[in-house]
């Protein structure tokens, strides 16, 4: 694997740098053998639905900093997606008590003719008036698929209004067809933050940085009590913040399908430690985690005891949940290490979980732990997951696999899946802070919500009454896998 190299204008995308893949259908445990044997190959969809877009993941992250500006290089259809970012970016300003502003992001609305004669001189102009309009202490120019087609070099035009403008304005390229991971749009981000924010550490701090995403605060409680500060990374930080994470206590990732590569960019040019464990779900995963969090810190025996007060406040309640929740079944769909942390939730409350739609899967990260890898974790502590499969969003294959198990919970990571299990009458749950599940406390958290969840099937049974699904009974009856070749070890449900 090809170490972190801040000379490249653009990172490596994970289908060549971590073996990343898209397609595969088996059980969690062939996924992991295949995994480990190093005989993983990618399934191929002869029909695909849809897709994630990288440019947009990338936008996600570096759209919330709070006095950086954006500048999409791209038709203004690419920028249709603002609004929701804004949204989100507006609701977590006030989980996080900051004072209210608006996103800053600007399109160069590149057009017919540009994809001819080029789109730089739009591009400048566009990076000044974005300068101009808001004095931002950065400007990101995110690149689109139009943009790497006609070959633009956004670097020249960034370097150039760099020293014109006296601050950073930094290079994204993340162009939607340069990879079918999606979260490839994470590292492109990291990647320039790395490359052209972050400074050499002048000292270390007592800061610990946590790459998230915008979910509530969970991690200063702990890592106050151990001496530590938490710095969360990237939305709501400030150019400033930035610069200086290369002189953190050490880095956590409360999801490595987001944080692999910033993690070990830290690691590899800065010297920052990453907690490279299972992620804090589940008490086998918790426990591992705190473990890994105080050898790091060095607060092994603080870590103990708080390891055993956190125990005994939630093993009583957990107990009367998983009564409650025995013999429950449950479907998940989800990205990849955030995904394989609730199997490994639902099955510590004794849920079983009979399948789920994972949107693409990474056989290592970029820190090369095989501790941290979450499915491996999960498969060893709690058993196989029959019904797996690596599928990127592709609606059809969801609603056929749903349509065959009738699970009685369906959980999904993002909103846009949720509907299907919904419209089939099965009760769904979303949760949007990916912190609500953390630690101890996040198995009590999510408990309640899936029995509140369970209790209130009003809304979906109404639903499928005035409901219609836009699949033919044709293809439901069909193996779900049908159109996915290869890497499929399993047949139909």
């Amino acid at each position: 694997m090809p170490k972190v190299n801040l000379n490249l204008t653009e990172v490596p995308i994970r289908e060549k740098r971590l073996g990343s893949i898209t397609g595969f259908a088996g059980t969690a445990g062939d996924l992991v053998n295949c995994s480990n044997s190093g005989c993983l190959k990618d399934g191929t969809r002869s029909f695909s639905q849809c897709m994630g877009c990288s440019s947009g993941n990338a936008f996600c992250q570096l759209s919330m900093i709070r006095d950086a500006a954006m500048v999409n290089h791209a038709p203004v259809g690419c920028a249709g997606d603002f609004f929701g970012f804004n949204f989100v970016y507006r609701v977590g300003q006030m989980e996080r008590d900051l004072p209210p502003a608006i996103g800053r992001y600007f399109n160069t609305n590149i057009e017919e003719m540009d994809t001819v004669f080029g789109a730089l001189s739009k591009l400048e102009k566009t990076i000044r008036l974005a300068y101009d309009r808001v004095k931002p202490n950065a400007i990101f120019v995110t690149t689109s698929c139009a943009s790497g087609i006609i070959g633009e070099d956004v670097e020249s035009v960034t370097d150039r209004m760099t020293n014109e403008l006296g601050i950073p304005v930094v290079n994204c390229v993340c162009e939607g067809f340069r990879s079918k991971i999606w979260t490839s749009g994470f590292d492109a981000a990291y990647h320039s933050i790395v490359r052209k924010i972050v400074k050499p550490p002048q000292k270390r701090t007592n800061k610990v940085n946590i790459i998230n995403f915008w979910g509530s605060d969970v991690f200063s409680k702990l890592l106050n009590r151990l001496g530590y500060e938490a710095n969360y990374v990237v939305p709501f930080s400030t150019v400033s913040q930035l610069e200086t994470i290369s002189e953190a206590a050490a880095t956590i990732q409360i999801c490595p399908t987001l944080g692999t590569y910033m993690g070990a960019a830290l690691e590899q040019v800065y010297g920052v430690p990453e907690i490279k464990a299972p992620m804090a779900y589940g008490i086998a995963g918790t426990d591992a985690w705190m473990r890994e969090l105080g050898r790091v810190l060095d607060r092994e025996d603080e870590i103990e005891e708080i390891i055993r007060e956190e125990r005994a406040a939630v093993l009583q309640k957990l107990e009367e949940y998983r009564a409650k929740l025995k013999g429950t079944t449950c479907y998940l769909t989800a990205g990849s290490a955030h995904g394989h942390a609730l199997i490994a939730l639902l099955s510590e409350l004794g849920i079983e979980v009979q399948g789920a739609a994972i949107f693409h899967h990474d056989p290592i990260y970029d820190n090369e732990s095989t501790a941290a890898d979450m499915l491996d974790h999960t498969v060893k502590t709690y058993g196989d997951i029959k019904g797996y499969n690596v599928c990127n969003k592709q609606a059809y294959e969801l609603v056929n696999i749903l349509n065959r198990v009738r699970p009685d919970l369906m959980i999904a990571r993002h909103g846009g899946m949720t509907l299907w299990g919904a419209k089939l009458g099965i009760p769904t749950l979303l949760i949007g802070d990916e912190h609500f599940s953390w630690g101890y406390q996040g198995l009590l958290n999510y408990a309640e919500r899936i029995l509140e969840t369970l209790d209130n099937r009003e809304f979906v049974t109404n639903l499928v009454k005035h409901s219609s699904m836009p699949y033919t009974k044709w293809w439901l009856e069909q193996d779900p896998y049908t159109f996915l070749g290869g890497n499929t070890h399993v047949k139909a449900y």
